[in-house]
């Protein structure tokens, strides 16, 4: 993979402007990137090029994805943010 390209990625994960989405996307670019596929690289670029708002609704099942963005990359990333409210949940007792 382009170093600069996973480190651009790291970098829009991190920095969204909206917190709650930061939370999420950062840490799983952080864990991530480095695996994607290259199909999986350009849904994740698509999905840092949309508001915060509803890629935030989306992950969390407050909204439903659009089709064009109801990935198998959504999903990924959608599990990956239950198992860390889960590990939280379980470390607060």
């Amino acid at each position: 993979m382009d170093e600069t390209r996973l480190k651009r990625l790291k970098f829009r994960a991190w920095r969204r402007g909206f917190r709650e989405a930061d939370l999420i996307l950062g840490p799983f670019a952080d864990s991530h990137a480095q695996n994607l596929t290259e199909a999986e690289l350009e849904a994740f670029e698509r999905l840092l090029d949309l508001p915060d708002h509803d890629v935030y609704a989306w992950i969390v099942g407050a909204e439903l994805a659009p089709p064009t963005h109801a990935t198998p990359l959504l999903a990924k990333i959608a599990d990956f943010q239950r198992a860390g409210r889960a590990r939280f949940a379980e470390k607060r007792g």
